[in-house]
């Protein structure tokens, strides 16, 4: 007879890939060892390998969570009858706000991928091209002229703004004197004003 799941695993689940987040993300994925993130978590090194029997199962889930819970804030709070300009600044907000206490699985996501399988990295892809592609079609909506076969810009200016985003943590501190209400409002007027005068 199988095991039935216990109530509170994903609870737990959850907590393991915070504490297993905030090792690899201060140790490196190299330096990191199970035996570390188990101690961090404060579980056994047989009860880590029942939920993740491998370190690049660990790191998959991590990447994939943050992923995933990232594309249905979009996909929840996203309003398509709002304008270009307004639709944009929305959908930046709600990476920004969903960043919120992310740090270290950020960092995972931005330098751990290398450990991926080729099968892990095909399902990450999909679900950063969904968020791309959302991104894109709203820059698109707002200067169709960045998708123009002669000089195609629209990835490069859509990768721009990812680029501002993804990379905040370095330097963003939280109850700092530029909220990420203001760093929003920067980054979505820094593309909207660029665009402008992008050739």
């Amino acid at each position: 007879m199988a095991r039935t799941r216990a109530l509170d695993f994903e609870e737990k689940q959850r907590a393991i890939l915070d504490y297993a987040a905030k090792v690899l993300a201060t140790m490196g994925v190299d330096k990191a060892s199970m035996s570390q993130i188990a101690a961090q978590a404060q579980v056994s090194k047989a009860l880590l390998y029942h939920y993740y029997p491998s370190k690049d199962a660990l790191i998959f889930a991590i990447i994939n969570a943050h992923l995933q819970e990232l594309d249905a804030a979009l996909e929840k709070g996203d309003d398509p009858g709002l304008k270009g300009p307004a639709r944009l600044r929305l959908l930046v907000g709600i990476v920004l706000e969903n960043y919120r206490g992310a740090d270290d699985r950020h960092k995972v996501q931005l330098n751990a991928s290398s450990a991926l399988t080729e099968d892990q990295k095909l399902v990450i892809t999909e679900v950063e091209r969904r968020i791309v592609r959302r991104f894109a079609a709203v820059l698109r909506d707002i200067s169709p002229r960045l998708d123009s076969k002669e000089r195609p810009l629209l990835m490069p200016v859509t990768m721009s703004l990812f680029g501002m985003m993804n990379w905040m943590y370095m330097w963003f501190k939280d109850g700092g004197r530029v909220s990420r209400e203001d760093y929003a409002e920067v980054a979505t007027t820094m593309i909207l004003e660029g665009i402008k005068a992008v050739r």
